[in-house]
C-alpha cells in the first residue's frame, strides 16, 4: 500500500509536470518565445520558465466563447448601470477625490463626473476589477483561443513589456477573464499607451493608486479627441418615413443634412458639426439621439452605444456640487 501511494504521488507530480511544460514546449509558443526575445530583448531562460509556468483556463474559454443569452434592449441595460446605489457611491467617490479630480479635470479638459461614471461602470469605484490571474488568461486566449489568437498575441506581448516596466510579478496581476485590469479595466496595451502615474510616485498603479486612475482615464479621453465643453449626445426628434437607423458610432453626416433628411435635433446645434444618429429602444418606446464627437471618445472605451450612454446619463446624475 505504502509503494502504491509513493507510485500515485509520483505520477501526480509527473503530470503536474507535463501540465506545467505544455506551452512552453509547443511550437506557436515557441515561435512566440523567439519573437519576444529578438524584438524585446527578453532573456530567453525567463521567458520559457514563466510559459511553462502557464496554465490553461477552462473557464476562460468557456466565458469568452458564451453566446449572450439574450441582446440587451436600452430598456434593460440602462437600469444595470444607472442606479440610486452607483450615483450615490459616485457623489462619495467624487467627494472623496475632489481635488484629484479637479486637478485632472483641469490638466486634461475631461469633466470629472465622466470620469466617475467610467470607473463606476467598469468596476463599480473599484470594488468588482476582477479575479482572475491576467498573465494565465492570456496565454489561454492566445494560444488556445483561434478565434481572436493575433489580437491576444499582441496583449500578452504588451502584458510581458508592462510587468517588466512596471516591475510586476507576472503571477501578482489580477483582471477580467479577457485581461482588463485595475480600476479603469485597461488592457495592456491600453494600460502601456494611456495610463499616467498622477500621483508621481514613480509607478502607474491602476489598481491602489486614485490619482493614477484618475488620471489615465482623463489622459485616454483626451487622446482619443475629447473636446472640453462640447456636447456629447443630444435628444432627436425623427420623421415618421425614415428608414431605421444603423447606430454607427462615428459622426459621419452633418446636421444640416440630417435635417433635410428628416432628423431634427431637439436643442441648438450648429449646422456644420457633424453627427450620429442613434436609435434605442427604451421604457417607452424608441428614443431617437444624435451621437456628437465626445459621444464617439465614450466608445472608443467600450464600443458599444449603449455603454457610451450609460456612463453619459449616470454622470448627468452626480450632484454637481461635489
Amino acid at each position: 500500500m505504502k509503494h502504491l501511494t509513493s507510485l500515485f504521488t509520483v505520477l501526480i507530480m509527473l503530470l503536474s509536470l507535463n501540465a506545467q511544460a505544455e506551452y512552453s514546449e509547443r511550437a506557436d509558443v515557441q515561435q512566440f518565445i523567439d519573437e519576444m526575445v529578438d524584438k524585446h530583448d527578453f532573456d530567453r531562460d525567463e521567458l520559457v520558465a514563466k510559459l511553462a509556468s502557464a496554465e490553461k483556463l477552462e473557464g476562460v474559454l468557456k466565458a469568452i466563447a458564451r453566446p449572450a443569452e439574450k441582446v440587451l434592449t436600452w430598456e434593460d441595460y440602462r437600469p444595470i448601470f444607472v442606479t440610486s446605489k452607483r450615483i450615490d457611491k459616485g457623489n462619495k467617490f467624487l467627494q472623496q477625490h475632489r481635488e484629484i479630480l479637479q486637478r485632472a479635470e483641469k490638466e486634461y479638459g475631461v469633466p470629472a463626473q465622466i470620469i466617475a461614471a467610467i470607473v463606476g461602470v467598469e468596476t463599480y469605484y473599484g470594488t468588482r476589477s476582477g479575479r482572475t490571474n491576467v498573465f494565465n488568461s492570456l496565454v489561454t486566449l492566445a494560444f488556445d483561443y483561434p478565434p481572436r489568437s493575433p489580437f491576444f498575441r499582441s496583449e500578452l506581448e504588451q502584458f510581458l513589456l508592462l510587468t517588466r516596466e512596471e516591475d510586476v510579478d507576472v503571477n501578482n496581476v489580477r483582471g477580467s477573464y479577457a485581461g482588463a485590469m485595475g480600476m479603469p479595466q485597461f488592457i495592456s496595451s491600453s494600460y502601456r499607451h494611456y495610463a499616467v502615474d498622477f500621483d508621481g510616485d514613480g509607478k502607474r498603479d491602476l489598481w491602489n493608486s486614485t490619482a493614477d486612475v484618475v488620471g489615465s482615464v482623463a489622459n485616454y479621453f483626451r487622446e482619443h479627441g475629447w473636446e472640453p465643453g462640447d456636447e456629447v449626445v443630444i435628444p432627436a426628434r425623427v420623421n415618421a418615413q425614415i428608414e431605421e437607423t444603423r447606430n454607427k458610432l462615428k459622426p459621419h453626416t452633418l446636421i444640416s443634412e440630417l435635417s433635410r433628411q428628416g432628423v431634427y435635433p431637439q436643442m441648438h446645434m450648429n449646422e456644420d458639426v457633424k453627427a450620429t444618429v442613434l436609435t434605442l429602444h427604451g421604457k417607452n418606446g424608441k428614443e431617437y439621439w444624435l451621437g456628437l464627437d465626445n459621444f464617439y471618445v465614450i466608445t472608443r472605451y467600450n464600443h458599444s452605444a449603449m455603454y457610451a450612454m450609460a456612463v453619459y446619463q449616470l454622470s448627468l446624475e452626480f450632484d454637481t456640487q461635489k
